[in-house]
């Protein structure tokens, strides 16, 4: 047993998800269109720091608005790299989806589920935004 009704097809994907904005909503809108529950793995502060990642929004306010999100059916922590393998398995995941910045670091996971690499939209990062954000706080240079 699975842990899934019979023919629902669940979806998983992981991200920090910080500072939300249209690039994340898309990703959540198209994976959402491929199956019947999509499941989001919210990184935590802790995980986060331990990549050496700082978030802008703290983890609960991430977790908050990604819950508010009409493409999103559950919110998880993400705590570790270990634990997708195991979160596959729980939560009878049949597509594992990621960014295509991510291409074939989730392969291992093919011997249980599909795994799926999308492209993120253009012209659109949450890496970018906080750069212009900082610019604009330092203001005009002279």
């Amino acid at each position: 047993m699975n842990g899934k009704p019979e023919g629902e097809t669940v979806l998983l994907t992981y991200g920090t998800f910080d500072l939300f904005h249209v690039g994340h909503l898309r990703l959540l809108k198209r994976l959402s269109a491929l199956g019947d529950k999509l499941i989001v793995g919210c990184s935590t502060d802790e995980f986060n720091g331990g990549k050496g990642k700082t978030t802008a929004i703290p983890y609960a306010h991430r977790v908050e608005i990604l819950e508010a999100c009409r493409y999103v059916d559950q919110v998880i922590p993400e705590e570790n790299w270990a634990q997708k393998r195991d979160d596959v398995q729980r939560y009878g995941v049949s597509l594992f989806a990621m960014g295509d910045d991510w291409t074939g670091k989730f392969d291992d996971l093919q011997d249980l589920c599909d795994v799926l690499y999308l492209p993120r939209t253009e012209n659109i990062s949450t890496t970018e935004l906080k750069a212009l954000i900082q610019s604009m706080r330092a203001g005009p240079s002279v």
